[in-house]
């Protein structure tokens, strides 16, 4: 299927939806052994394909109860999860819900002004002169630096991945199937500065309640428009970084896609750019309309990164997005972006070390030896988890810590079938990492970081995500799901052609050192409908019906930790009945396998965040495109939603406003720890 067949296909609603349907085409052609077959090897196909699983493979997954309870789902057992509250129900509505005895409050929302001088929000008359000063739009990871002592006033991280035209800007419908003819410059402009990040002042009151403040001396946005930036690392300079505008190649203008991120023990702000291929353009295409790389001397890795995805107009306002003008630019995204969010006169700096894919996030924890260690997902169909670890030590000066994100080392997992994990180094001159197969120096090993990790057998995995260390030495991976898995490849990691659904991970890494190069893996869960045989899900039997979901996404670890998991299910929530939402999941113990419900999106949602303060006290959540995906599924609206007709008018209700990403603060009633 071609990018024209999608975008014209009528069961996609939005351009969002279109979008990740194309990127649903695996690029990696190495597929020979994906985490599926490694699976399907350690457990056994056949027992696997009937949805079940033998004794000792049970246990090992789910404990001793999962060996004498019923198989299908039940109402949970309020004695076998360490989580204190009552479970939500599931369902899809215009609202947002959380569980009995929580307050969940909008906090900020698209537009909403951010710095002392910014206007106040006009949908009608926007302008990217206000919207850089304006919370951005469709707000994915947040992260929390506290200012004080007690965590009552900080700085809200937030990172602005996509934008949705067709329910942000009046009277334009979608863009994508008109060949973006109503995008006139000053609205790509606005959609260029509602991307990027904020990062906001909070203050919370006596009685619990946080609100913004507004004339914060760090408030700050930072944009693809014009935030300029740095790259620094092994790859800073090279050749092929160089464009018209930097002959240096040591400097870019802003970051696109920022999807999750995280932050460093010495307060940074890590914004990982995710789907950067779908913003750059060609005039250049062949009899097909497709984009025709012949004459691109990195033919080869543009089509391994999907670049040029031609999902924005940009490329047509400005050359640095038009690749038959900026060859050498896709080059310069694809990587991680720290932030320093207390100077709010800082450079930003795109640090190479941390190689360049469609990164989902930079989960970061210290090693047992002291060495900072970031967690990240490549997330595509058949594509890779990745780790970084530095090779010097944390330090308490906060200057010293700088080198640590250029100096190290970037690993990508092979997870073997007797259920040891074996971490690669992508260090050039070592294997097959050389001149003879394209790779000349490190910097060519961490702008192809994906063609590097193709040669060293890594393992394709079902598009990874989110990864959370605790410090305990375990992680958990978030494979979201694998639609393009066809009838005859069915296995283990989703034992069902075209998966929805998805799974966890957990990783424990030798000696409990995040810093190991090998370890051990287990699933956690099997996501779906357990009452459904042919879905093959696998969750601990306490599990209620409100309690299973599909398509994690990002994840988070509590004061105590515990893990919450959130889900990305796309237009595909019609496939479970619920919206995306927040999922206490126990991983230990008897209960192990054990998920219930707290929050629960507007229909066409995203659950995006979740950030916990230190104390436990306060949640921070991102909800993203509300009343977009998968709008024709909701019964009584049953139709694609637009600007002027959205599916909900979230959180505002205002007949005269469309639904606007928000993010939400959850805290206790009367006070106290969350699901304590």
């Amino acid at each position: 299927m071609t990018r024209k067949d999608i975008i014209n296909d009528p069961e996609f609603g939005n351009k969002a939806e279109a979008y990740e349907a194309f990127d649903d085409i695996p690029t990696n052609p190495n597929l020979g052994r994906t985490i599926g077959d490694v699976i399907n090897a350690r457990y056994g196909r056949r027992e696997m394909l009937r949805g079940m699983l033998g004794v000792s493979a049970t246990t090992a997954l789910f404990g001793t109860s999962a060996l004498i309870a019923p198989a299908t789902a039940r109402a949970a057992s309020p004695t076998a999860s360490r989580y204190t509250f009552d479970e939500l129900a599931a369902g899809n509505d215009q609202t947002h819900h959380v569980a009995q005895g929580y307050d969940a409050e909008i906090l900020l929302r698209w537009g909403d002004p951010i710095m002392a001088d910014a206007p106040e929000f006009d949908v009608m008359n926007q302008t990217a002169a206000a919207q850089l000063k304006q919370f951005g739009y469709n707000n994915d990871y947040v992260g929390f630096v506290p200012l004080n002592a007690d965590g009552t006033r900080g700085l809200l991280c937030v990172n602005h991945e996509y934008t949705n035209e067709e329910v942000m800007f009046p009277g334009l419908g979608r863009q994508d199937r008109d060949a973006f003819r109503g995008m006139t410059p000053e609205l790509i402009d606005i959609e260029m500065a509602a991307h990027g990040g904020s990062v906001v002042e909070i203050a919370q009151d006596s009685s619990g309640k946080w609100s913004v403040v507004r004339d914060g001396s760090m408030n700050r946005r930072i944009t693809p428009l014009d935030t300029a930036m740095t790259l620094s690392g092994p790859a800073a300079g090279h050749a092929r970084l160089k464009t018209n505008d930097d002959p240096a190649g040591v400097n870019v203008i802003g970051t696109i896609n920022n999807c999750a991120g995280g932050l460093t023990p010495w307060g940074t702000w890590l914004m990982a750019e995710e789907n950067f291929h779908g913003y750059f353009w060609t005039d250049t295409l062949d009899a097909e309309g497709k984009p025709d790389l012949t004459a691109q001397p990195e033919a080869k890795q543009m089509k391994r990164y999907g670049v040029p995805g031609m999902w924005y107009a940009w490329g047509t306002r400005y050359d640095r997005y038009n690749i038959d003008k900026e060859p050498n630019m896709p080059n310069k995204f694809g990587w991680v972006v720290e932030v320093d969010p207390m100077d709010p006169a800082s450079t930003p700096v795109k640090r190479t070390a941390l190689g360049r894919f469609r990164h989902e996030g930079a989960e970061t924890t210290v090693s047992s030896d002291g060495r900072l260690v970031v967690y990240m997902g490549d997330d595509n169909r058949f594509d890779y988890q990745y780790k970084y670890v530095s090779t010097g030590t944390v330090s308490e000066d906060k200057s010293a810590n700088g080198s640590l994100l250029d100096e190290g080392t970037l690993y990508v997992a092979r997870f073997d079938a007797d259920g040891t994990i074996a971490w690669l180094p992508l260090v050039h001159g070592e294997g097959p990492l050389t001149a003879a197969n394209g790779f000349h120096d490190q910097g060519d090993v961490l702008i192809d970081t994906r063609l590097a990790a193709d040669l060293l057998g890594a393992t394709p995995m079902d598009r990874p995500e989110d990864a959370q260390p605790r410090g305990d030495g375990t992680a958990y991976v978030m494979l979201t799901n694998n639609t393009r898995r066809k009838a005859d490849d069915v296995n283990a990691a989703n034992p069902r052609a075209d998966s929805s659904f998805g799974h966890i991970i957990e990783i424990k890494e030798d000696g409990g050192n995040h810093a190991a190069v090998s370890g051990t893996w287990s699933i956690l869960v099997k996501c779906g409908d357990p009452a459904i045989a042919e879905v093959g899900a696998q969750w601990n039997p306490e599990t209620s019906a409100d309690g299973w979901f599909g398509s994690p996404d990002n994840c988070a670890i509590d004061a105590d930790g515990r893990l919450w998991v959130s889900t990305d299910q796309g237009s595909n929530w019609g496939k479970t009945g619920k919206s995306d939402g927040l999922y206490a999941v126990e991983t230990e113990g008897d209960g192990r396998g054990t998920s219930k419900l707290f929050f629960r999106c507007p229909v066409g949602g995203e659950m995006c965040g979740p950030y916990f303060t230190g104390d436990g006290e306060t949640l921070f959540l991102a909800v993203q495109h509300p009343g977009t995906d998968g709008t024709k599924d909701l019964k009584g609206f049953e139709r694609n939603s637009t600007f002027e007709d959205p599916a909900t008018r979230w959180p505002d209700f205002d007949p005269a406003m469309p639904p606007r990403p928000s993010i939400v603060v959850v805290t206790k009633q009367g006070g106290g720890k969350i699901a304590v």
